[in-house]
Parts: C-alpha cells; sequence; structure tokens
C-alpha cells in the first residue's frame, strides 16, 4: 500500500526545509500554522529571486517555526526572528519581484533582515514575502487547462517523489563508484513510499484522505541536486547517470525526477506522515 512517508515545507524559496509530521493542504501549496510553503523569497536589486543555483551556502539557512515567529539561523549569524503577522496590505512596503517569467508584487521586509541576509549568503540581497494581493498563476499547459495558483515556487505548488525513484538512481550512482544521495537534494514536498520506482511520472491522482492531487509536470533538474544540503557546497552532479534514462521528450530532452501537483479536491484539509494513499495511473 503506498504510504505518505516525509512532508517537508520550505518557507523560503532555495533555504532549508521543515520537516513536519502534518501539514494542510492548498491551493498554493503546503502550509503549517499560518506559513506557507515559498511563501517568501530572496532577492537581489533588481528584485529577481536567489537560489542554491548560484548561491548554495543558501541551503544553511534553516527555520523552525516558533510561536508567533520564524526563527532562521545560519553557520556564523545570530539568529533572525522574522514576524509571521501579515504586514498591512495597504500601506507595508512593497517591491516587484521576479520569479522566472512572472513578476509578482511582494512585501519588502526590512533593511535588518536584509543586511542579515546579505551576510549569511555573500552578496547583496532583500528578503520579500509574497503579498496579500497577489496572485500568481500557474501555465495552464499542462494542467489540461486547470487553473491553479502558486506562490514563489519554480512552477507548481506540490512536488511529490517516490522513494523507490530515488533508490533506483542511487543503486545507478552506486554502480558507476559514487555515494548514495539523500532526498533533500530533490526537495520534494511530499515522499511516497511503496511505489514502483518513478511510478509517479504515471499516476492520473494521489488521494490523500479527502485531498486530491493531479500530478501534471515532471520536474526539470537543474545542477541544484549537486549541493550538499548540510554543507551548502556543490558535490557530485547525478545529472550524467540520469541522462541515460530520464530525459524527457516532452521536455525536449530535460532530465526530471520527481511530478508537480495541483490541488484538485480538498482544499484546507490535512495529511500526515503514515497515511494512505491511493494511486490511480493514467492508463
Amino acid at each position: 500500500m503506498p504510504i505518505l512517508s516525509d512532508i517537508t515545507l520550505y518557507p523560503i524559496k532555495s533555504c532549508g526545509g521543515m520537516s513536519l509530521q502534518e501539514a494542510t493542504v492548498t491551493v498554493t501549496g503546503l502550509m503549517t500554522a499560518q506559513i506557507y510553503d515559498r511563501e517568501w523569497m530572496v532577492v537581489d536589486a533588481s528584485g529577481a529571486c536567489l537560489t542554491q543555483r548560484e548561491h548554495p551556502r543558501m541551503a544553511l539557512i534553516t527555520p523552525t517555526l516558533k510561536s508567533d515567529t520564524l526563527e532562521l539561523r545560519a553557520p556564523g549569524m545570530l539568529r533572525l526572528e522574522i514576524p509571521l503577522g501579515l504586514p498591512d496590505p495597504d500601506h507595508a512596503p512593497t517591491l516587484t519581484t521576479q520569479v522566472w517569467d512572472d513578476t509578482v508584487l511582494a512585501y519588502d521586509c526590512d533593511d535588518l533582515t536584509a543586511e542579515w541576509f546579505t551576510r549569511a549568503i555573500g552578496v547583496p540581497c532583500r528578503l520579500a514575502r509574497f503579498h496579500a494581493k497577489a496572485e500568481r498563476a500557474v501555465s495552464t499547459k499542462w494542467t489540461d487547462g486547470v487553473a491553479a495558483t502558486t506562490m514563489f515556487s519554480d512552477g507548481y505548488p506540490i512536488l511529490v517523489a517516490g522513494t523507490a525513484s530515488l533508490d533506483d538512481l542511487n543503486a545507478k550512482l552506486r554502480a558507476a563508484g559514487r555515494e548514495a544521495l539523500p532526498m533533500n537534494r530533490f526537495r520534494p514536498n511530499l515522499v511516497i513510499s511503496g511505489i514502483e520506482a518513478f511510478e509517479e511520472d504515471y499516476a492520473e491522482s494521489f488521494e490523500i484522505g479527502a485531498v486530491t492531487l493531479k500530478p501534471v509536470k515532471p520536474c526539470p533538474r537543474c545542477p541544484m541536486p549537486s549541493v550538499n544540503q548540510a554543507t551548502g557546497e556543490f558535490g557530485p552532479d547525478p545529472l550524467d547517470i540520469m541522462q541515460s534514462y530520464r530525459a524527457k521528450p516532452e521536455l525536449d530532452g530535460a532530465l526530471c525526477f520527481g511530478m508537480n501537483n495541483i490541488l484538485i479536491a480538498g482544499d484546507g484539509q490535512r495529511v500526515r506522515v503514515g497515511q494512505e494513499i491511493v494511486v490511480t495511473l493514467a492508463f
């Protein structure tokens, strides 16, 4: 029986995640205690997003949820407390951010926060928070015309991967004399055990209690899985091994791992680690 084996929420895009036992599923992604997945994003002076692709030390910025703040820690830094309460949407400072091809209105976090992130990452930057009046629609090219939204994710609200898929990749890495990789290199929100390797690629839906997710697009991989999430350093890149069997013709040969999902039913419902999943295949 397929089981939900891991839940991870990433409050700040491209920074560390929070491993959870339960989470609320919403149309824009996972949520816990009113904190949404990729609700914050680090940006440069022009508002463009910063990621581990260019700044691997972002992996070392780790969040912890407190009663009314998000506590951030990074090596050699004093901890930073970010208030969880939303700013006044009509009067708080804002900035225009860029997430790939999308322009998104965001709250501009304060100068002290900007200084902390600048020191932690090593380049001038600021922290932006998704604005209460903003809406970022996903591309309907892959959703069969179904409308969906997300915050600062790369493109879709929930990323799902299977443990057997990672086991399959790791077997190939070991056969090539390489070390196995942990799942956090691929940064999925939900991990499913009890399905065949890459079975998530061929699913029509995942039903987790009252929640129904629809896989819509394979997740193309850049060099980011080569970043060691524990050290913030680039290591061996698995893409050369993936080249032999994970190229997707429908994505112009992009190497893919995991499936991007949208929510079809169950907005506001909870899911938990250990919960059974009904997987319906698309054939």
